[in-house]
């Protein structure tokens, strides 16, 4: 069976808005991240961040920002790998590359209904602005567990070590 070519949901960044048109009616999750090493937690989040809705939008740090965010040795992969692994994965539907530090004017565009962070945040420490806007557009933010022993800091720290 031909499944559908992951490079074709890489979604432009100035085409973002049109997401919400293209899925009215259905239930829109989003979650975002730098996904520079995909790993068995960033599958099972995913997952189970798809299972809150019809249709799963992932906003994706551009290099630029992950850099800002993690320092200068990241990403270990560039944003056209990272969001092509991304879109390869069933769970997902659109992949977004944005290049600011804070995802919240891409929030604004696609309108989500559902915005899903990591168990590793909690609503307080959500970015304020980030959660002001969901709290905005009218959508929930739902919070899912983190996978023990799964981070890509501890992978980049245990191929350091060997």
């Amino acid at each position: 069976m031909k499944g559908i070519d992951p490079l074709a949901k890489i979604v432009p960044r100035d085409r973002a808005a049109e997401l919400r048109r293209a899925h009215a009616g259905e239930t829109m999750v989003f979650t975002n991240g730098c996904f520079d090493l995909l790993h068995v937690g960033h599958v099972r989040y995913l997952r189970a961040a798809r299972a809150l809705g019809d249709i799963l939008v992932v906003g994706l740090n551009g290099d630029a920002s992950v850099r800002r965010l993690k320092g200068p040795r990241r990403p270990l992969h560039p944003e056209s790998a990272r969001a092509e692994v991304l879109a390869a994965l069933s769970a997902v539907d659109h992949v977004i590359i944005f290049a600011e530090p804070r995802v919240t004017a891409l929030l604004r565009e696609v309108r989500p209904d559902v915005y899903v962070k990591g168990g590793d945040y909690t609503l307080e420490t959500l970015d304020p602005e980030e959660l002001a806007t969901v709290q905005r557009l009218g959508a929930r933010v739902e919070l899912i567990p983190a996978v023990p022993g799964f981070s890509t800091t501890d992978v980049i720290r245990k191929i350091a070590e060997a």
